[in-house]
Order: C-alpha cells, then structure tokens, then sequence
C-alpha cells in the first residue's frame, strides 16, 4: 500500500509572520511530480513540549513524515532533542554526521585561508549540528553537507529531518523520496475532472455529492465555491477525484444528475495527478 505523507513545519518565525512559509507547495509540487500526494501538514512553533507531542503523534502514525526546521545548534533549535524525547532514546553523535562536519569545517577553513582547528570552541559546538537520536540514519546534505536524519516510526512509517532552509530542505526532500518510496511512485494515477456552476447553493448540490460518493467508493466528491473569481466570478467548481476509470464513471453520472436543475455551466476541468 502506498503510505500516507505529513509535512511538519517549525519555527516561530512562521508562527508569527517573519517568514512566509514556502515548504508546503513546494512538498506538494515534488510528490505531486511523482504521482503522490500530501495528507496532511501541521506547524508548530519553538516549543519543546509542542514539538516533542507533535513528533510522538507522526511517529505513531505509520505515515511518512517530513519535518523542517530546528535541527540546527542554537538554543533556539529543538527538533533533534525533542525526537529523541518522543522516541524515548537518548541522543548521540552519529559518527558518519561527525565526518561529514568536519569535512565542512575544514572546507570552511580553505576557503577562509586559515587552518582548520578541530578543538576551537566553535567548532567543537558545531558538531552537535550531528548529534541524533541513537538509531537514526543521516540525510545528505548537498549544499554545505550537514546531514538532516531519518528516524523509523513504531508502524512502518518515519519521520525526516531537514533543515528550515529552502535550499537544503528541498534536495533533501527529493533525495529521500527517490531513495526509499520509488516503488510507490505513479503517473497519472488519479484523475480530477470537475465543471464550473453558476447560481447554485452548496446546500442544493449537497445530495448529489452524497450519492455520488455513497455509489462510487474509491471516489471522492468535491464542492469549492468561490465569491470573486477574477474570470467566473461568483461560482461552484463541483467535481469528483479517483482512479481515473472510476473517477470518470463517477463524473459522467454527477452531470446526469444534475440536470435536473436546469444549472448553467462553465467550463470543465480535468487535471492528472
């Protein structure tokens, strides 16, 4: 079966507004390239407590979950000791996280023109950037090579790590996507096929997406209205979303039942997923 897919996204910034969150789309563009499909999404700011029940909840879950943000090494960072509190095992320097830093650090140190020194203060702090719940395995990082991890869940699923920014969290992302769900990816495996309507209420149209939904499992029916569309203006898009053999069977039936209603269309939609 192919697992369901939750997004956690931390960092106060986002809760109060400093920065606009760009993950989600992003996410939903990667999987959705893929033939997959996001199930769920929470935030959840720098809270300990928060974050560490947000972590036990997606572990439990059996999903495959993907958390950005907080897994740096400032006192404002506190994803890496919250996993390990909602898995309930003790934090340790992963030691292939450990070469990984230190090649960044003395790659720093080159391109600086000084010598690398192991035991700095500074740089010795850094090597917490590797220190993981025990168990877990890294994520590479292509950008600065700070690896992100990977930590199993109690029912098949897992939860990885990446960092908050775009540009590292995304190739991380794609990586773990290609590496260890591509026996789930799919072309077009689903069709949504929907049709404008003007002049109607949700209320009027709500025993036809019942029936619909009721006669046709494996098929989900959708109403999104809109009160200033910028092309259609006030309107409906109702539509259904399956396999595409089913979703098809199931959309030729929706608009023969409404014709009852003596509707006015607009335009259909169909989109591959």
């Amino acid at each position: 079966m192919t697992p369901s897919f939750g997004l956690i996204i931390i960092g106060d910034e986002i809760m109060s507004g400093k920065r606009q969150d760009k993950h989600m789309p992003k996410v939903i563009e990667l999987m959705a390239a893929r033939g997959l499909s996001l199930t769920w999404v929470e935030y959840v700011g720098d809270s300990p407590e928060r974050i560490t029940a947000t972590l036990a909840r997606a572990f439990a879950s059996g999903d495959v979950v993907f958390s950005c943000g907080g897994i740096g090494a400032t006192p404002d960072d506190h994803t890496r000791q919250c996993a390990g509190k909602a898995l309930g095992v003790p934090l340790a320097l992963h030691p292939e996280a450990e070469s990984l830093i230190r090649e960044r650090m003395q790659d720093t140190a080159k391109e600086q023109g000084v010598p690398y020194e192991p035991d700095r203060a500074d740089n010795v702090h850094r090597l917490n950037m590797g220190v993981f719940p025990q168990g877990a395995d890294i994520i590479r990082n292509p950008y600065n090579k700070i690896p992100g991890f990977t930590c199993a869940g109690a029912h098949g699923g897992a939860v990885h790590f990446v960092p908050g920014f775009p540009v590292m969290a995304w190739p991380m992302i794609e990586s773990v996507l290609d590496s260890r769900y591509a026996q789930h990816f799919q072309q077009n495996a689903q069709l949504e096929k929907s049709v404008i309507i003007f002049g109607a209420m949700e209320s009027t149209l709500t025993p036809f997406m019942e029936t619909i939904e009721a006669q046709h499992p494996g098929v989900k029916v959708f109403s999104l209205p809109s009160v200033d569309h910028p092309q259609w203006g006030r309107h409906i898009e109702l539509g259904v979303k399956g396999e595409p053999g089913l979703a098809e069977t199931a959309y030729v039936q929706l608009r023969a039942s409404l014709d009852s209603l003596a509707l006015a269309y607009g335009p259909e939609l169909v989109r591959n997923l």
